[in-house]
């Protein structure tokens, strides 16, 4: 025996942290955050990839991950 959903596509909530979006305000937000990012200066982006870089070193716990030497902000 299967269960229906009494859900209609258009009711469908996703949260996300103390957000709640339906799925077009989802994409249209996502939209709007690569177009933010986008506009990020080549040191920015650096920067932030290095961010990334020594976030995923402290996750990983695998010591031969490379961390660009660059410190955000001193180029």
């Amino acid at each position: 025996m299967s269960l229906k959903k009494n859900v209609m596509k258009n009711d469908v909530r996703i949260v996300i942290g103390d957000k709640t979006f339906t799925r077009e305000e989802l994409f249209e937000e996502q939209e709007r955050f690569h177009k933010e990012r986008a506009k990020l200066t080549l040191e920015e982006k650096i920067g932030v990839l290095i961010d990334l870089q020594k976030l995923a070193y402290s996750w990983g716990g695998k010591k031969d991950v490379i961390v660009w030497g660059c410190e955000r902000g001193k180029w």
